[in-house]
């Protein structure tokens, strides 16, 4: 199957090279504040065709999408769109050209139904009135274009990540976008939702469609791309005809130097146990009858499809959802988890999966972000001191090798050093269990080496240390043992020399 694969992929570049442009880009540069961003650039993407854009964070790559989306405008270059010359004002243009961006956050409104998200600001109207029965009937033929059974008038609050992205491509095909720039569209997808994407890509190329493909799974990008171009410091450093190119050569092209080593050494676990949890049953029916423990210094990895209830239940420990049985054991010590604040005085914290809703505060200080969850140890009767505050973020902007300053908003870091930020802030009370959901949602492969060593360090220095993750590479090369989740159950823990992928997935989907 997967020779299969590969060799309809190395024959996709010759098909490629007869059919038309539909979007050159030449010569694009923007700066901000002075700084270049973005340098004489050149793109290309024909009709049909799926074109890979790599790099790691701060590359351009999402500068290069936004002019390309209307959303920002290039300081110098040119574009050219189905032969016309294009120079978008405004996302609402490029839409009406045919170009979409969806976007790695959704940008759905959660309290509207399917249909009136696909046609909010362009509300069907007959006689006057809103065309409820003519925007149902349109959206459902968008949804189930993508292979999507479900009401137009469900809310959108109660779909899963899978289907809300959905959403936003039928939005966009409603729209009659014939570009889609899908900004890392699997980062919350599990294998068989990523399948689904795949082939819903795949169908739309044969109907014309093009796309422009973000992400930072290396691994994706033989099964999708037909070419790649990779973005470094705001340059174009390479271009391939064929998305048949070793992972090892992508990530020099990405990072300009050799990674020898993504997944640090992890020193074996100490027998003394730290975390149990015994019978663990969701209130709101997530999961059930869910056992396990993680001792002194053991990274424990939580693997599952989207929807098998790894975040729920990471949650539930610590102590921000409900449980409706089952007991969560801290150092022999059985604990009463009433919210948050009980499991993080009692010294268990999580790093939750949504970082910039949950986890940091864009508009606030890199210090201010720090101090959040630390309050109780820099002030006094709830007043905290300004210069204790510089100086417990400076400590642990150098503890973990943040790129940043303390009085720095931040808004300005990049994804690794933000997601740095909620791990330091935690990091500080010295807890005895850390929980990272998806550690490196959305982080580019050179700051993902830099939290993994992180991960690692924390497990040396005693910490008890478990992982969710969607990445199956991620989990496999970090953990010291592996559970597997499925809608809910508990199928198994593997330990390190049993867990591999095809172990996980038969479990996963049993």
């Amino acid at each position: 199957m997967c020779a299969l694969m590969a060799d309809q992929s190395l024959s996709r570049p010759r098909q490629m090279e007869g059919r038309p442009v539909r979007l050159s880009v030449t010569g694009a540069r923007k700066a901000f504040s002075g700084t270049p961003v973005l340098n004489d650039v050149d793109l290309t993407v024909r009709e049909g065709e799926v074109v890979a854009l790599l790099g790691e964070n701060g590359a351009g790559k999402s500068t290069l999408s936004s002019i390309i989306a209307g959303v920002i405008e290039a300081d110098a270059g040119s574009m050219v769109w189905e032969g016309q010359s294009y120079t978008p004002a405004s996302p609402g243009d490029a839409i009406s050209h045919g170009i979409g961006l969806i976007h790695q956050e959704m940008r759905l409104l959660p309290d509207l139904t399917i249909a009136e998200n696909v046609f909010v600001g362009r509300l069907p109207m007959t006689g006057g009135r809103i065309d409820r029965e003519q925007m149902r009937q349109r959206a459902s033929e968008q949804l189930r274009r993508l292979g999507l059974e479900i009401s137009p008038d469900t809310l959108v609050r109660s779909l899963r990540v899978a289907a809300q992205q959905q959403v936003e491509i039928a939005k966009a095909l409603t729209l009659k976008a014939r570009l889609l720039i899908l900004d890392e569209p699997t980062a919350a997808l599990g294998g068989d939702e990523t399948d689904r994407l795949f082939a819903q890509i795949d169908q739309l190329k044969q109907e014309g469609f093009s796309f422009i493909y973000i992400s930072h799974r290396l691994e994706e990008i033989a099964r999708i791309a037909d070419r790649i171009v990779v973005l470094r410091d705001g340059n174009k450093v390479a271009e391939h005809s064929t998305a048949q190119v070793p992972v090892d050569q992508l990530l020099r092209d990405m990072v300009g130097r050799n990674i020898d080593r993504l997944f640090p050494h992890v020193e074996a676990p100490r027998p003394r146990e730290v975390l149990r949890v015994d019978g663990l049953r969701s209130a709101e029916g997530a999961f059930a009858d869910i056992s396990f423990a993680v001792h002194e210094g053991e990274i424990f990895g939580i693997a599952g499809i989207v929807g098998a209830g790894r975040t729920e239940l990471v949650r539930s420990i610590a102590g921000a959802d409900l449980l409706s049985a089952g007991t969560v054991t801290l150092d022999g010590k059985a604990l009463r988890l009433t919210g948050p604040d009980t499991a993080i005085h009692a010294g268990i914290v999580l790093v939750p999966e949504d970082r910039k809703g949950q986890g940091i505060l864009l508009e606030h200080t890199v210090a201010d972000n720090l101090a959040l969850g630390n309050m109780d140890r820099l002030g006094k009767r709830g007043w905290l001191d300004p210069a204790k505050v510089r100086e417990f973020g400076q400590r642990m902007i150098e503890r973990l090798g943040i790129k940043g300053r303390p009085g720095q908003q931040a808004r300005y870091l990049s994804g690794g050093n933000q997601q740095k930020v909620v791990i330091a802030r935690w990091v500080a009370r010295a807890p005895k269990v850390i929980i990272l959901d998806e550690p490196t949602r959305g982080i580019d492969v050179g700051a993902r080496a830099a939290i993994y060593e992180v991960i690692a360090e924390l497990a040396k220095s005693g910490m008890a240390v478990v992982v969710v993750s969607s990445d199956l590479e991620e989990v496999l090369g970090l953990a010291h043992r592996v559970m597997v989740l499925a809608r809910g159950r508990q199928m198994g823990v593997l330990d390190r020399a049993q867990a591999n992928n095809v172990a996980v997935m038969a479990l996963a989907t049993g």
